[in-house]
């Protein structure tokens, strides 16, 4: 006796179930991808502007300094000038090293309240900035 249909169904039926499995799998290896061992750097390097003074420094160095106490997913922290006397810095003085557990601790650090109070603090001093982050090894 025939179906009518029925191997279109079965071919269907397969495809579908492949489909699937494909998924599955897929999905199971992104579950199994975890951030990489190790603490998350966070580095920010500033240049002041020419008009910044001493004070205006000092006290930018001195609110960064704070932000551990008031952040609590900042893991470590510590800056400080170039002296490298390889003439390469242009113009860059200011060097600060934030550590994070993880990169949600650091999605939560960005946008947090007192990170922000802390730029806008620091905005009319800022010529440049340059920050890159990376996954200690």
């Amino acid at each position: 006796m025939k179906f009518p249909g029925l191997e279109l169904r079965c071919i269907s039926l397969c495809a579908a179930l492949l489909f699937v499995g494909m998924f599955s799998m897929t999905a199971m290896s992104h579950a199994e991808e975890k951030e990489p061992s190790g603490k998350l750097r966070h580095v920010v390097v500033f240049k002041f502007k020419d008009s910044a003074t001493a004070k205006d420094i000092e006290k930018i160095e001195k609110a960064f300094g704070e932000l551990p106490s008031k952040i609590s997913q900042i893991k470590e922290y510590e800056w400080g000038t170039n002296n490298s006397p390889e003439m390469l810095d242009k113009g860059f003085t200011h060097c600060f090293l934030v550590t994070f557990a993880s990169e949600k601790d650091r999605e939560i650090y960005l946008p947090h309240p007192e990170h922000k109070k802390f730029v806008a603090l620091l905005g009319p001093y800022l010529d440049e900035a340059f920050v890159i982050d990376y996954w200690a090894k």
